[in-house]
């Protein structure tokens, strides 16, 4: 019955202990397979107790070997479930070897009941068995972050990081996190470490104690444990404590072999210690013998003096504390050398311990090295940076004190304009400045500093450019300072803003657009990086704020070719009609108007040509755009008006020309030549220029009456653009060639409005005018009409004409020598003969004095448009030599005129004076038909005198040879009928016949 009762009661014993075992929160893993072993335990000793025991001395020392692990695992699982949390993270491997040899107790104890002597089924026998073999073979495991926060342990007490704020309070945030206690919940933390430290009072354990003390040392100067505010009273307390004169080191922290202090003393198995680094050379070298003692030592035997080191560390703060707080006299002295020197030393300070650099803090340090950003020593600036920038890193509160100084903000970003180094170290400040939200602000509002930072961002040194750039992404969270990097083109911040909306951002980014000054690379950039998608989507939305700032943008952009192309190959066309038609949008049309001008332009471009890029596919299209033409303000009627001008120009040009024809739009454009504004009136005439290129005379004929040109007259009369006077002369020189249109012309000044043009030429602006003004006379000086070209002669334009031979552009050269040709073939009608009789007769006729030798009478160039007595012989040609083949064309027609019928001979000798035929013989080797067939004909005709057969003839043959090879079918048959002339070609062959 006794044992009945023990069994009992230390089943429950157990069972008790495993309620405590489920309740503890830290382990887990481990204490539920520790609780789960003994709750089966105590299972089994309820079954045992429902049996007859015959041997109870032996069940009873069984129960004995079991009671003293069973109170073990109540009160390990009591002490894990209440204890203090930090320490039993701390204690994990010792709890789990408390757990293994626990579970080995008793699993041994339990060996002992005598199962034989009960009567128990062989399964329960077995059940046992296995029970005792799981709990001697149990093993509990710390866990992978245990193992990790118990090895930043030691290496922070290894390490002498004891006095590293930032490992200290990284530590014990893994701690924190590790036990359940959130980062956020400061004071639950601080209450478990003042718990943690009331604790350790109690272990019995020296060594145990020593080392929690070192635990303790090293996590206090974590953040969360203590306040700034008992930082700095710990601190002044310690300080004032020193006194002000440096303490000198003890002989005990030199280290014997080096003569230095120490940084890690170890002690060796002789009793002395030397430095780590020294002893272990010293033993490397192959010495087993202290170097004082000549005792034998082993490398094994070296072991950490913590205690001589924590002094030397000790005494160095004590040093270095007294040492902070005595140069700040220094700094504040007016000699530059003497604070350049004190700012190194401190500099050097700040960059060995985390812990100096809140001594710096503590002594209010901040104020006087910001201050010393204004100073115009460089060396001085430099140390103040980058002891700035070491305080920074450590605390928000740092970068607060040290934004809130005065300028000093200003100060570090007009240092970025400085040398690379101090431009450097202000960027690293600035960076580290950002990372909190008030100081990104000042940063943004000093003046020109975005622009500043841009420049860096955009310099060949990489470093500096990554540190601006990813300050300029950290300043980008304001809108405000979006807009300024994209004024200093720094696009990405509000390419991104623009991409990701929300849309009220979108508007913000997309107004900057509009508005921002940029050049063809910028909008060329933009494009490339996706801005033209969002706008566009921005045009689909109903509200009409957003649809006219995104209108805006495109507009701003779409001024370069690549992007008009990139607009039209987005579709842009079908949504920028349905603003343009869209009255309720009335206010957006001039600026859609533009857009469609700049896709019209675009076009026309070179890069268009090879795309194949349209804008206006069809005739729709057409009739409805320009419709808007009569419908709309001056500003929309001037820019759709070069929208046309610029379509007009483009690859599709001939479609775009003969469809306006077919919609009257000459007839329009006739109107808008009438109007008072001027910007209209010239886009109007430059419009109606391009539609006459194609030489529709019908719809001209019908639209263009004597009131028009009138019209016209007086524009090129009143105008003050040469652009506008160059398309009006142009159209005049285009209208239909028959007699009415020219008779009105006359009659309306055409002509005096020509020659005023061709006389008064005053600048290279006027090239143009001058141009079309030289083919505008070529209906003038018909031979068909004397009248004309006595008037022409008169008013002295034939010497005009002949210098344009020489200065004008290829087209001005080959109209002036049209209207010379036609001017000449009235020549040989208008020479005055020489009369033969009367008694001066044979005078004259002897010495040919004043007569033309071409035409063989009295020529003038006011009555007989002689071309000899022009001096026009000569320029035409040297145009003959020019590479121009229409303007070689139009000079040999006029200088044929003086070989023609019985004029070959005298007027082949004046060509030949002039040097005219050896050119004319190198024009066979032109690659323009029509002026080799001319040339052909000029040489037939040369060749019929002797003397130019024979002396010429033998350097026409190769080309003339080669010719009737690779010529057209009638150039063919003419070079064959000259070599026939020339004799070495029979007169059968049969080239003559063209095949």
């Amino acid at each position: 019955m006794e044992n009945h009762t023990s069994l009992v009661d230390t089943a429950q014993s157990m069972l008790q202990a495993v309620a405590l075992a489920r309740q503890v929160l830290l382990h887990k893993d481990n204490f539920k397979r520790f609780s789960a072993s003994l709750e089966k335990t105590a299972i089994f000793l309820q079954e045992l107790s429902k049996f007859k025991v015959k041997n109870s001395d032996t069940v009873s020392r069984a129960l004995e070997a079991l009671k003293p692990e069973v109170d073990a695992a109540k009160q390990l699982a009591a002490d894990c479930s209440n204890g203090n949390k930090i320490y039993l993270l701390l204690s994990c491997k010792k709890i789990v070897e408390k757990m293994e040899s626990t579970s080995k107790s008793m699993s041994r104890a339990m060996s002992l009941f005598p199962l034989d002597s009960l009567d128990v089924s062989p399964q329960t026998n077995q059940w046992l068995l296995n029970l005792c073999k799981n709990m001697e073979e149990a093993q509990y495991q710390v866990s992978l972050k245990e193992e990790e926060i118990l090895q930043k342990v030691e290496t922070g007490l290894e390490d002498r990081r004891a006095t590293d704020r930032s490992f200290a309070s990284n530590l014990l945030l893994l701690i924190a996190e590790s036990v359940g206690i959130s980062s956020e919940e400061s004071d639950d933390l601080k209450m478990e470490f003042e718990s943690f430290k009331n604790d350790i009072q109690h272990i019995e354990s020296r060594n145990e104690a020593l080392r929690m003390e070192q635990i303790i040392l090293l996590l206090e100067n974590a953040d969360l444990v203590t306040t700034p505010k008992e930082k700095e009273m710990k601190y002044f307390t310690k300080r004032n404590s020193l006194g002000r004169q440096l303490l000198e080191p003890l002989q005990s922290f030199f280290c014997p072999i080096t003569g230095d202090i120490m940084m890690d003393p170890v002690e060796t198995s002789s009793g002395y210690t030397f430095e780590r680094e020294a002893i272990e050379k010293w033993l490397a070298l192959g010495n087993s013998f202290c170097p004082l003692t000549k005792t034998p030592l082993s490398k094994l035997s070296v072991r950490p003096n913590r205690t001589l080191r924590q002094s030397i560390e000790e005494w160095k703060n004590r040093n270095i504390m007294i040492s902070i707080a005595s140069m700040k006299p220094d700094i504040q002295s007016s000699d530059n050398q003497e604070v350049v020197n004190c700012l190194a030393k401190l500099h050097e300070l700040c960059g060995k311990s985390e812990l100096h650099r809140e001594w710096v803090v503590m002594e209010d340090y901040i104020p006087i090295i910001a201050g010393l950003l204004h100073d115009k020593n460089s060396e001085t600036r430099l140390h103040a940076l980058a002891i700035l920038f070491s305080l920074a890193k450590d605390s928000d509160s740092n970068k607060e004190a040290i934004a809130n100084h005065n300028d000093s903000i200003r100060l570090v970003v007009y240092s970025l304009a400085r040398k690379v180094e101090e431009s450097m170290r202000a960027l690293q400040l600035l960076l580290e400045l950002s990372r909190i939200e008030n100081v990104r602000n000042l940063i943004g509002d000093v003046q020109g500093g975005i622009l500043l930072l841009v420049t860096l961002a955009n310099s060949d040194d990489a470093q500096a450019s990554k540190y601006a750039q990813e300050l300029l992404d950290s300043l980008s969270f304001n809108d405000k300072n979006v807009v300024e990097m994209a004024r200093a083109k720094f696009f990405r911040p509000l390419l991104q803003r623009l991409f990701e909306g929300p849309v009220a951002i979108q508007v913000i980014m997309a107004d900057t657009l509009a508005d921002l000054e940029l050049t063809d690379h910028d909008k060329q950039c933009l494009s490339r990086d996706g801005a033209l998608k969002p706008l566009l989507q921005m045009l689909q939305l109903q509200d009409i704020e957003v649809k006219s700032v995104a209108v805006r943008a495109l507009e701003n952009l779409s001024g370069v070719a690549s992007n008009g192309m990139q607009l039209i190959k987005e579709g842009a066309k079908n949504q920028l009609f349905e603003l343009l038609f869209c009255h309720a949008l009335s206010q957006l049309r001039q600026h859609v108007a533009k857009i469609i001008m700049n896709l019209a332009m675009s076009t026309a471009s070179p890069e268009a040509s090879a795309d194949q890029i349209r804008l206006l596919e069809t005739e729709e299209d057409i009739f409805k755009l320009f419709s808007l033409v009569s419908f709309t303000g001056p500003d929309t009627q001037e820019t759709l008006l070069r929208t046309f001008h610029a379509l007009c120009r483009s690859p599709s040009g001939l479609d775009i020309r003969r469809e306006l024809r077919q919609i009257s739009a000459v007839k329009i454009l006739v109107q808008l030549c009438e109007l008072d504004d001027l910007a209209v009136r010239e886009n109007a005439v430059k419009l109606l220029y391009c539609l006459t290129e194609d030489g529709d005379h019908p719809t001209f004929e019908e639209h263009v009456n004597r009131r028009c040109i009138t019209t016209l007259i007086k524009i090129i009369n009143t105008s003050d653009s040469e652009d506008e006077k160059a398309a009006t002369m142009g159209v005049i020189s285009r209208l239909p060639h028959n007699p009415q249109m020219s008779q009105d012309l006359s009659e309306c000044g055409a002509l005096e409005v020509i020659f005023d043009c061709l006389r008064n030429v005053r600048s290279a602006h006027e090239k143009e005018v001058v141009e079309n003004a030289a083919e505008a006379l070529c209906r003038f000086t018909v031979p068909s009409n004397l009248e004309w070209q006595k008037r022409v002669a008169e008013a002295g334009i034939v010497p005009v004409l002949v210098k344009l031979l020489a200065s004008g552009a290829p087209p001005t050269k080959r109209n002036a020598a049209i209207s010379l040709k036609q001017l000449s073939e009235s020549s040989s009608n208008l020479t005055t003969p020489v009369k033969t009789n009367g008694f001066l007769s044979c005078c004259f006729a002897s010495s040919g004095e004043g007569i033309c030798p071409v035409h063989t009478g009295i020529c003038s160039t006011e009555t007989s448009f002689c071309l000899l007595e022009a001096g026009a012989v000569r320029p035409l040609v040297m145009i003959l030599g020019e590479q121009d083949s229409p303007a070689c064309e139009a000079s040999l027609d006029a200088i044929l005129t003086l070989i023609e019928g019985v004029q070959l001979q005298n007027g082949c000798k004046v060509l030949e004076d002039a040097g005219a035929v050896v050119l004319i013989i190198k024009l066979l080797n032109s690659s323009c038909s029509s002026l080799q067939e001319k040339t052909l004909g000029a040489l037939q005709r040369i060749f019929r005198l002797v003397d130019f057969k024979t002396k010429y003839g033998k350097s026409a043959q190769m080309s003339l040879v080669d010719i009737t090879q690779r010529g057209s079918s009638s150039t063919k048959s003419l070079a064959a009928k000259i070599l026939a002339q020339l004799n070495v070609l029979n007169e059968q062959s049969s080239f003559f016949d063209g095949t």
